[in-house]
């Protein structure tokens, strides 16, 4: 028995029917699991819906069987489930995953999970129970992971029926990197493999109740930390990884000690507040204006840990930083001309990293239990990392100390705003617009100034015109129709915005639109559906963080004279209200009156044009059409990059007192920097509907307000509204966006044809039900040919940076 079986069988497990219950489908088992924390299983959805309503009602509806026994199971968390219990899904998607929660298991042995996705190729040995032989038992496959589409692993090893749910190892590394979910063929060779990444366990934190995850992974790792601190446990998955370790980066042994440490720490909000500080880590170790291209989706300390420990110095940017330039006394030692000291970049990054977090979970929450043993242990660790890096570790753990290192590199804030771009696709009829989201990192890599929502950091990206660094996200330059844009947007905006916020900090969202869609009520739209109970995600985003929109035509040119003139009064100050249309403040409703003679297109342009310096237009009405769009078009014109309007269009007479309170404001704000957090207030009360009449009436004319804020040095990103390449794909088998698919999916554990993966074989699920796979089980993916992306290079962390 190798390394492995001994450490991998132990952790197996058998899902049935519970007791001796009647199995509907005439299996003596459904599926395989794996114990990934004490009392903890992980298998996949496909498996567990065998139990049928009972199991999505989160009853103690599954029989496991394992090492200590036979006992039973209820699942937590699941993706993909019914939409109700008693619904069934046709085909099970990516990522087909299931947490089950086993009673009395408490002493269970469990796996070690891997917190990086496996190259191709990896030598591997996937695990499952089978009745291959008649009998059951255990089956262990070696093979190979021969690539990755979407969510999917492909392997050259082929699981048998029963082996679903079981857990793949990583020969290399000695960890688990996915679950078996099926086989697949594509109709031109061989049969393969195929499981569930394990990078997709983060999409559980996203379904109801996913916060559980982090003690589940708490767990995890204090169970492994204990096994290694044993003297009484003969071999662990950390004495195997030794065996396996290279010699360099931080090794097997630190790195248990190291997650045991993270996992005693309060988890991360979102992803943006590891990636925040990741970054901060990279433009220390590889470049001062580092920005990865690609996103990840850290949802816990250990997984910048992962992104960081087999790093590599050597950035072919910083050969020309010599000691007298300025930017090198930024970048850390791996510059020419300083090479003193360890020169071992994964193991110094993996222990700043550390210091980052202790820094930022006490500057977050106080002393909390395990931030003084981690920091203690960090400078014990340190002893042999190089100098420049002990000194900013000193910074980070005793700030009052007397020391010259970077440490914290910059103030607290967001780490990255939000940006949306829609454009009206050419010619759609009907008409349709495309969109796009992304994230933009502010320039010099300085993070945000220290408040909420503002600029990020620069990077080797595609620039902007205050050098910003523009990360596209997602996007379809198909197009949507207006009506459907609120929903689309939804969850793009939503991981966006996980990936921005840092944190208490949240980012900024800045809405880019056609003028033919300034009306379209942006600061009202919410990330959780409208039937969701009250909190964060139900909020209006208007409400909880700074929302502006900014015009796309702008994005056409350059900055005229006009634009940057008149910011640099906006930012002066002090603000003051200029009508938009001159006539509407005449007393009554007689301003929008048909019989009222028009200020011209021209007599707008001139008038607006010679108002002084800090001018905001503003207009009672709305803008996208007629004559406030007409207006609107005059004030761009002449160079005003803030404008306030109302976007209702009913009938109304209290233009001249929309104009007094819209100039109240703005004089309250002073510059342009200070109406963000006012405006945002002036929604919540506005939108208040519980409010006393009183309140209400006071605070009533800022209902519907829109607010323009074009600033011309953050000039937009001006290319096709394209979306990124599906780099990882999530939108589904029809070959959309750029996805390919020539095949057929059969079967209810699908491993393709779906999630965007290449749909080009066939994937029938594997659970051991032995007669549920049905030879119809999806349509046929009739896909698009794909579109050739740009030349890619490879970047220094070890991501694909696509090059323009």
């Amino acid at each position: 028995m190798s390394a492995f079986d001994a450490l991998v069988r132990p952790s197996l497990v058998r899902i049935a029917a519970p007791g001796s219950g009647y199995d509907p489908h005439g299996d003596p088992y459904w599926g395989t699991g794996y114990f990934i924390a004490p009392g903890w299983v992980l298998t996949c959805a496909h498996v567990v819906a065998k139990g049928g309503s009972a199991v999505w009602r989160s009853e103690p509806a599954l029989g496991i069987t394992w090492a200590g026994g036979r006992t039973t199971g209820r699942v937590v968390l699941a993706k993909p489930r019914p939409a109700t219990p008693e619904a069934e899904l046709a085909s099970w998607s990516f990522p087909d995953l299931a947490l089950v929660r086993v009673e009395g298991a408490e002493d269970a042995v469990c796996v070690r999970l891997g917190e990086r996705a496996p190259a191709a190729p990896t030598p591997i040995r996937l695990y499952g129970w089978s009745y291959r032989t008649g009998e059951p038992a255990v089956l262990s496959l070696s093979g190979e992971v021969r690539g990755s589409e979407g969510k999917a692993l492909l392997l050259d090893a082929v699981p048998t029926e029963g082996c679903s749910g079981g857990p793949v190892v990583d020969l290399g590394r000695g960890t688990v990197i996915g679950v078996v979910k099926g086989r697949a063929r594509d109709g031109q060779g061989p049969a393969q493999g195929a499981a569930t990444s394990l990078a997709s366990l983060r999409e559980l934190y996203d379904v109801p109740g996913g916060r559980i995850l982090h003690e589940v992974l708490r767990a995890h790792d204090g169970f492994h930390l204990a096994q290694h601190r044993s003297l009484t446990v003969r071999q662990t998955w950390t004495a195997v990884q030794r065996d396996l370790w290279a010699g360099t980066g931080i090794s097997p042994a630190t790195r248990v000690q190291l997650y045991g440490r993270l996992a005693a720490l309060p988890s991360p909000t979102g992803p943006g507040e590891v990636m925040d500080l990741v970054d901060r880590v990279k433009r220390r170790v590889l470049h001062p204006e580092y920005q990865a291209v690609l996103e990840t989706d850290a949802r816990t300390w250990r997984d910048g840990v992962g992104l960081l420990r087999e790093l590599h110095a050597g950035d072919p940017r910083t050969a020309d930083l010599r000691p007298g330039d300025p930017r090198a006394a930024e970048t850390l030692v791996y510059a020419r001309g300083d090479r003193s000291g360890s020169a071992d970049s994964g193991r110094d990054a993996v222990l700043l990293y550390a210091a980052h977090v202790v820094r930022h979970v006490t500057g977050r929450y106080g002393p909390v239990p395990g931030a003084a043993g981690l920091a203690d242990w960090i400078g014990e660790e340190a002893y042999a990392a190089h100098a420049a890096v002990r000194e900013d570790i000193a910074v980070l753990l005793d700030p009052d100390g007397p020391h010259t290192g970077a440490g914290n590199g910059r103030e607290p804030g967001a780490r990255a705003d939000v940006r949306i771009e829609i454009d009206a696709v050419p010619w759609a009829t009907p008409r349709r617009y495309a969109w796009r989201v992304m994230l933009r990192f502010a320039g010099g890599g300085d993070g945000h100034g220290g408040h909420d929502g503002h600029d990020g950091h620069d990077g080797h990206g595609s620039h902007d015109g205050a050098g910003s660094t523009i990360s596209p996200l997602r996007g379809d330059d198909k197009g949507v129709p207006r009506e459907r844009l609120r929903e689309t947007l939804r969850g793009p905006l939503a991981e966006a915005l996980a990936l921005g916020d840092s944190g208490d900090h949240l980012a900024r969202v800045e809405v880019v639109l056609p003028r033919e869609l300034f009306d379209e009520p942006v600061d009202t739209w919410r990330l959780a559906p409208d039937d969701e109970p009250f909190g964060e995600r139900s909020l209006p985003l208007g409400q909880r963080r700074v929302v502006f929109l900014r015009d796309r035509h702008r994005s056409h040119h350059p900055p005229s004279p006009e634009w940057r003139l008149r910011w640099r009064g906006s930012t002066a100050g002090p603000l003051r209200a200029v009508p938009l249309r001159e006539e509407v403040l005449t007393p009554g409703a007689e301003g929008h009156g048909p019989q009222l003679r028009r200020e011209s297109r021209m007599a707008v342009y001139a008038r607006l044009g010679a108002a002084g310096g800090g001018s905001v237009p503003v207009y009672c009405g709305p803008v996208a059409a007629g004559d406030g769009r007409r207006a609107m078009e005059a004030a761009l014109a002449a160079g005003h990059p803030i404008a306030l309007w109302r976007r209702a269009d009913d009938d109304h007479g209290d233009c001249a007192a929309f104009h007094k309170q819209a100039d109240a404001f703005l004089r309250d704000a002073g510059r342009a920097d200070g109406m963000h957090q006012p405006l945002r207030m002036l929604r919540l009360l506005a939108g208040d509907t519980e409010a006393d009449p009183q309140g209400r009436s006071e605070h009533a004319w800022a209902e519907d307000l829109a607010v323009l804020y074009d600033p011309p040095d953050q000039a937009l990103f001006d290319a096709p509204l394209l979306g990124p390449l599906p780099l990882d794909d999530t939108r589904g088998a029809e070959g959309a966006d750029g996805a390919y698919g020539s095949g057929k999916a059969y079967g209810s554990g699908g491993a393709h044809g779906n999630e965007g993966a290449r749909a080009n074989g066939w994937a029938n699920g594997t659970s051991g039900s032995k007669g549920s796979h049905t030879p119809n089980g999806t349509p046929e993916a009739n896909g698009s040919p794909g579109i050739p992306g740009p030349e890619e290079t490879p970047a220094p962390d070890g991501t694909r940076a696509r090059r323009p």
